[in-house]
C-alpha cells in the first residue's frame, strides 16, 4: 500500500537535516608546527588525533571536524589564528596550544569567547592563578610542575650547588621558579637564561665550566635540547655532573641524541613505561600508527581528546549551554594515561610528578625509564591565587 506524506510534514523534514549536519561538532587545533619546535606541535596533533580515529572520528559520539591551525611560535599570529577560528570557522571548541608565550598571548581573547579552551602543553603561572578561567582546562601540567619535581629530587639527593638554565620566556621562568620553590638545603649558584631558540650554547657551558656547580637544571625545549645536549657532550660535561631537565630529553628530541642522551634525567608526569593499561594501550596504538615512541605532548594531546569525548558525552554532543558544558569538563571522567587525574579548581591537573633516566628499553630503543616519584598527586602552586572554586 502506497502511504502518502502530507507536503508540510515532507518540507518540515527537510528543513531538519540542515540542523542534524550543523550538530556536529567542530574543533579548532592550535599548535606549533613550523620551526626548530614543530615536533612538540606535531606530537600533541598526533596524540589527539589517534583518539579521535580510534573513536571512529567521534568524541562523546558525536562527530567531530578538526581545524588545524600553526602559530609558528609568534603571538602575534596565534592571536590572528585564534580570531580566525572562533570568528570565521566558528568552532565549539579549541585545543593545543605549545608555547607559554603564545598561550599568553591568546588568553585574554579565548576567556572572553566563552568557548571552551583544552590545552594539552602549555600551562603558564598566570593562568593557574590571579588569571585563572572557568573556560580553561589543561591537561598537560602547570608549567612550574615539571621543574618543581626535580627540585625536590636534587634536594633529596643532596646536591649543594645547583645551575639553573631557560629561555627568557614565560615557560622559562616558569621553571625556574619551580625548581627553586623544592630545591632545599642547597645554593642556586646562578640562573642563566638563553634567547628562545637560540641553537649555540658555549657562552651558558663556559659558564658552567666557571661556577662548577653539583648539578645543573636545564629546560630547552625541541631543538634548542637537541643542540644543548649535543655541546654538552662536545665539552665533556654531559657526563661528568647529573643533569636535570625539563623538556630537554623527550620522545621529540631522543631520535635525534640517540645514545648520547644516556644517564640525562627528565622531569614529568608522564613516560612511555607508565604501567597503567590505558597508558600501554595508548603507547601501542601510536607505535603501530606513527612508527616512533610517543612524547609526553602526543600522551597530553590525547588525553586532551579523551577528556573533550567524556565531556561530550555527558552533554549529549551539545556545547550550546556553556555553563553545562563547562560543568561536565570539570567532572570528566577519563582513563588518562598518567594514571590518576583530575582537575583542580583551576582547570589545571593534580597528577604524579616522576623522575626518568634516558635508558634503552626492552627493544634496545632510547627512551625514558621511570627512577622515582618525590611528588606524588602535585596541586599547583598557584590555585590558591584564583577565584574560582
Amino acid at each position: 500500500m502506497n502511504i502518502r506524506i502530507p507536503r508540510a510534514i515532507a518540507i518540515a523534514a527537510l528543513a531538519a537535516l540542515p540542523a542534524a549536519a550543523q550538530a556536529d561538532v567542530k574543533i579548532g587545533f592550535l599548535g606549533t608546527f613550523s620551526g626548530p619546535a614543530a615536533a612538540l606541535g606535531q606530537d600533541q596533533y598526533d596524540g589527539f588525533m589517534l583518539a579521535v580515529e580510534q573513536n571512529g572520528g567521534k568524541l562523546g559520539g558525536t562527530a567531530v571536524q578538526v581545524v588545524k591551525e600553526d602559530d609558528q611560535l609568534k603571538p602575534d599570529l596565534g592571536v590572528q589564528l585564534v580570531q580566525k577560528l572562533l570568528e570565521k570557522d566558528k568552532v565549539d571548541l579549541v585545543t593545543g596550544v605549545t608555547f607559554s608565550n603564545v598561550m599568553m598571548a591568546v588568553a585574554k581573547p579565548l576567556a572572553e569567547s566563552g568557548v571552551l579552551f583544552v590545552g594539552s602543553n602549555a600551562g603558564p603561572a598566570p593562568l593557574a592563578g590571579k588569571q585563572c578561567s572557568a573556560n580553561f582546562f589543561f591537561t598537560s601540567f602547570q608549567n612550574d610542575n615539571q621543574a618543581e619535581v626535580l627540585g625536590q629530587y636534587a634536594t633529596d639527593r643532596k646536591y649543594a650547588k645547583m645551575m639553573l638554565l631557560a629561555p627568557n620566556y614565560q615557560s622559562g621562568r616558569d621553571q625556574v621558579a619551580g625548581f627553586k620553590r623544592f630545591f632545599k638545603g642547597g645554593t642556586v649558584v646562578a640562573e642563566v637564561y638563553a634567547q628562545l631558540n637560540q641553537p649555540d650554547f658555549s657562552a651558558e657551558i663556559a659558564q658552567i665550566q666557571a661556577a662548577q656547580p653539583d648539578a645543573i637544571f636545564a629546560f630547552f625545549p625541541g631543538g634548542m635540547g637537541v643542540n644543548f645536549v649535543k655541546q654538552m657532550n662536545q665539552a665533556g660535561l654531559l657526563h661528568k655532573l647529573p643533569v636535570l631537565t625539563v623538556s630537554t630529553v623527550d620522545g621529540t628530541t631522543l631520535p635525534a641524541l640517540k645514545d648520547t642522551a644516556l644517564g640525562v634525567l627528565a622531569g614529568a608526569a608522564w613516560g612511555p613505561d607508565l604501567p597503567n593499561a590505558a597508558n600501554k594501550a595508548f603507547v601501542a596504538a601510536f607505535e603501530q600508527k606513527h612508527k616512533r615512541i610517543p612524547s609526553q605532548y602526543a600522551a597530553q594531546g590525547y588525553n586532551a581528546a579523551l577528556a573533550i569525548n567524556s565531556a561530550l558525552a555527558k552533554t549529549g554532543g551539545s556545547t550550546a549551554d556553556k555553563a553545562a558544558t563547562r560543568a561536565a569538563m570539570r567532572s570528566a571522567g577519563f582513563n588518562a594515561v598518567v594514571g590518576g587525574f583530575k582537575f583542580n579548581t583551576n582547570g589545571f591537573p593534580i597528577q604524579d610528578q616522576h623522575v626518568f633516566e634516558v635508558a634503552k628499553d626492552a627493544q634496545g630503543r632510547v627512551s625514558l625509564k621511570t627512577i622515582a616519584t618525590p611528588l606524588p598527586a602535585l596541586r599547583d602552586a598557584y590555585v590558591g591565587e584564583c577565584p574560582l572554586k
